[in-house]
């Protein structure tokens, strides 16, 4: 009788697990956020945007969209403008017209903002330098493992984390 009771009391644990399991959101599922959810934020934490074609259509290489960039990209820039006391302008976002691969601008995990001397400061004296990537530019690491490439006319910043938010 008590092997009974303790194989149902197993059972009925299993299940419960079981049902939770299937339930629950994965720890490292991403959320993506829709342009104005992300320009909402970026406005309200002072850092601005631009697009060469006055437009943020996600298929639309000259624009600068935000459509389905994760929420870490987007803290991440927002850590580092409170970090470093600079402004902030992205340039590139979402749309097409960018590099392909996993960590990507159309993924969501990248950005290119301008280079104003503050901010290349920061990154410079902050980061470590990683070297010279070929067909990049110089690279260099936070201690949160974002890469910040200086690709010559801007800062081109993968975020895999959100930079300690």
């Amino acid at each position: 009788m008590l092997r009974t009771v303790r194989r149902g009391i197993t059972v009925l644990g299993a299940t419960a697990v079981a049902v939770v399991l299937a339930f629950a959101s994965p720890a490292h599922a991403a959320t993506f956020l829709t342009h104005a959810q992300a320009a909402s934020q970026l406005s309200a934490a002072g850092i601005t945007w631009s697009s060469s074609g006055g437009c943020s259509n996600r298929n639309v290489a000259s624009c600068t969209s935000f459509d389905q960039i994760r929420q870490t990209t987007i803290s991440g820039v927002k850590t580092l403008k409170s970090a470093s006391g600079c402004a902030i302008n992205i340039t590139a976002g979402t749309e097409t017209g960018h590099a392909g691969g996993t960590y990507s601008h159309w993924n969501g995990y990248k950005v290119d903002i301008s280079k104003y001397s503050c901010i290349g400061s920061y990154i410079q004296n902050t980061f470590t330098y990683v070297g010279y990537i070929s067909g990049w530019g110089y690279q260099w690491k936070s201690g949160a493992g974002n890469l910040y490439t200086d690709e010559g006319n801007h800062w081109d910043i993968t975020y895999y984390n959100c930079g300690g938010c």
